[in-house]
């Protein structure tokens, strides 16, 4: 679900707006708000009344759907697409067709660029790529059909639930966060996404020895990143100085991040192992 949105400029194809009604964005006469985009495809409200409402870090979007990426989710939703509803649980070795395969999960992948750029670079790992956002959803995977890439699955919800309701306990082999919604103002700290609580649920989910690796370019964000992780006793830093760490390799620079980077953003990495306490 992207838990995510980014600071101003440095990401700009994580579109934030709420669409308006209109036939681009899905809402045209004769469609409910709560009416599916695509018939067969991800749902607008996935999880309804099942579980509890709460402060979400993330907000619910559309956004404006190109032809291409609307034919794929027509076409390739039903294959490698799910919705997070939180009734069942998820078996990743059925739903990447390996039950052998290490998975990732990944909260937030904007339109998909990069998520696409790791999955071809990393054949042997799977992907589970959670957004909100329907062109982001479908511009992924179109990129996978392009590319061919089988180790790429999308979510369409809530993460929390995902986590908390629909994976088995050290299910994930890493977790990646990579600029999430900064909530720069102060009243709205509270939907930050890198909370302590979400930090011991995501600890259950993951195997020892697993990453998590988040990425922000908004400064006070990175602040309270680094001491809400050092904070934690599931996690140690991969840092030995106890610091931000170096863009690893399999990250990649997205053109966006290049563009914050030039107008003097500074990007910063955190990446935490889990322990076995």
């Amino acid at each position: 679900m992207s838990e995510n949105s980014t600071a101003p400029d440095a990401h700009a194809e994580r579109d934030r707006t709420v669409p308006g009604p209109g036939p681009e964005s899905g809402r045209g006469p004769g469609r409910d708000r709560g009416e599916p985009l695509f018939p067969g495809g991800p749902a607008a409200d996935p999880a309804g009344s099942h579980h509890e409402r709460r402060i979400r870090s993330f907000r619910p979007r559309r956004g404006r759907v190109t032809a291409g990426q609307g034919e794929a989710l027509r076409r390739l939703w039903p294959q490698w697409g799910l919705d997070i509803d939180g009734l069942h649980r998820l078996d990743l070795g059925a739903l990447f067709g390996d039950p052998d395969l290490p998975v990732v999960l990944e909260i937030g992948f904007g339109m998909g660029e990069a998520t696409a750029r790791m999955a071809a670079a990393d054949p042997g790992t799977g992907i589970l790529a959670v957004d909100v956002h329907t062109p982001g959803q479908g511009n992924l995977l179109a990129l996978a059909e392009r590319d061919g890439l089988s180790n790429v699955r999308v979510a369409n919800g809530d993460a929390i639930i995902l986590l908390r309701e629909m994976l088995a306990p050290a299910a994930l082999s890493g977790l990646r966060v990579y600029f999430p919604d900064p909530w720069p103002k102060k009243r709205h700290h509270k939907r930050r996404l890198l909370q302590p609580e979400f930090v011991e649920l995501a600890a259950t989910r993951l195997r020892p020895g697993a990453l998590l690796h988040c990425a922000t370019d908004w400064e006070p964000y990175a602040e309270q990143m680094l001491e809400v992780l050092t904070a934690s006793p599931s996690f140690d830093n991969t840092q030995p100085d106890g610091g931000y760490s170096p863009r690893p390799d399999f990250r990649p620079l997205t053109k966006f991040e290049s563009q914050g980077l030039d107008k003097g953003h500074i990007v910063h990495d955190l990446i935490f192992r889990r322990n076995d306490a």
